[in-house]
């Protein structure tokens, strides 16, 4: 288990996912929002944060009885940074940040300990990232003492503009599991997920 503060982004509008939320569609047999808490609670000591925004009520209800703590963003109209913030804000001090997103069932507790391990070994005041070739992926690792930086323009606050606007800064790890490039954002992706799932069951 680690000393680290998970933060999850569930609070867009899923609008490629048509009329269903995503985060509420079941991934072996409970909401996807909740599988993938429990896999973030699976590494950490701390309480998992969840950024709610639309259809709130419906994605705390998807965790209760879990270790997550929803964090509601009254801004998350305005787009994914205003999430992250909401989600920086709400962390204790103290201990490094994994910021993830709610659409990614395909990470396991093992993928999360090797992006942690990764970044331990390496320069720790920096963000880490994961990538495979030129492809970014989600989470990413926040070392506690940027996140005032990360909060410190309120018109774009958040990790994207910081990190390709301070690139010594940020560093990145070769990781090349699927879950940390796959999110679930269409009925096509979600299909091809769940019948890939079945086939590995069998």
């Amino acid at each position: 288990m680690r000393d680290v503060t998970a933060i999850i982004l569930a609070a867009g509008f899923s609008r490629r996912m048509g009329d269903q939320n995503k985060l509420l569609l079941p991934i072996n047999g409970i909401p996807m929002i909740r599988h993938v808490v429990e896999v973030y609670g699976a590494i950490s000591t701390r309480p998992v944060l969840v950024v709610t925004g639309h259809e709130a009520e419906d994605v705390a209800a998807a965790i209760a009885q879990s270790n997550a703590i929803p964090v509601f963003n009254p801004a998350y109209a305005q787009g994914q940074p205003t999430s992250v913030a909401c989600g920086l804000r709400a962390a204790d001090d103290g201990c490094d940040l994994l910021v993830g997103l709610g659409d990614q069932p395909l990470l396991t507790p093992k993928d999360l300990r090797d992006l942690l391990d990764a970044h331990a070994a390496a320069n720790v005041e920096r963000i880490s990232i994961p990538v495979r070739g030129e492809e970014r992926g989600n989470p990413i690792v926040i070392p506690s003492a940027l996140r005032a930086r990360l909060l410190a323009d309120p018109h774009s606050p958040g990790c994207k503009k910081f990190t390709r606007a301070n690139p010594d800064h940020v560093q990145f790890h070769t990781l090349t599991a699927t879950g940390f490039f796959t999110d679930v954002d269409t009925p096509e992706a979600y299909s091809s997920l769940i019948n890939s799932t079945m086939e590995a069951a069998q």
